[in-house]
Parts: C-alpha cells; structure tokens; sequence
C-alpha cells in the first residue's frame, strides 16, 4: 500500500476522455500537484498501454532516473488533474509536448 496522498481521490474523478489505457505519470504531477509540463507518447509495452508518459518538466535527471517516482496510472486520472492534456491525448506514437509557458496548450518539442 502506497503511503503517497495523490492529488485526487476516486469520487473525484470524472470521465472526461473515451479514450482507455493506462500511463505513467511522475509523482510531481500526482502527488505534488504539479500541472503537466511535457508529455510524449512512447511505442505501448502491451495492449492496456496507452504510451503516454506525463512530467511536470520541473524532475532532474537524477529524479527521473528514480522509478519509484513514477506510477501507472489510468489515463482518464491524469486528465482530470490537467484537463489541458486531453486535445492532444489521440496524436500518434513519438509525440512530443510542452506547455506552452503561462497557458493551457502544448507545443510540439523540436528535435
């Protein structure tokens, strides 16, 4: 059992997207509260998976490199904390964003 308080409760979720699967999604987001800062869409390890991996973009390398500062999570949760996510939750596989400072949108990362 998790001795983490997550940002929301079950009766607090909403269902918000169709769309199912699971993601994961750093602590910052989750437990501190953090908005969503950069997302990317990663090929799905199974069939659940919807491939999306959510950071506030304020976590380290040292942080990041930490696994147990990530959590799976059900990707409906994750839009009820950062509602701004869900326009860009059916881009494709190798998607990358980041919040566009100061606002609810997401810009594609340039490589």
């Amino acid at each position: 059992m998790s001795n983490f308080k997550y940002v929301l409760n079950l009766d607090q979720i909403e269902p918000l997207i169709e769309q199912k699967g699971y993601c994961y999604a750093s602590d910052m987001v989750t437990v501190d509260g953090h908005k969503v800062g950069y997302m990317h869409r990663e090929p799905r390890e199974d069939e659940d998976d919807s491939g999306w991996r959510f950071y506030s973009g304020l976590e380290t390398d040292e942080y990041v490199d930490n696994e147990h500062h990530f959590m799976m999570f059900d990707l409906n949760y994750i839009a009820n904390i950062d509602p701004a996510i869900i326009p860009y939750l059916k881009m494709r596989t190798g998607a990358e964003l980041e919040r566009d400072t100061d606002a609810d949108t997401f810009s594609t990362v340039e490589e």
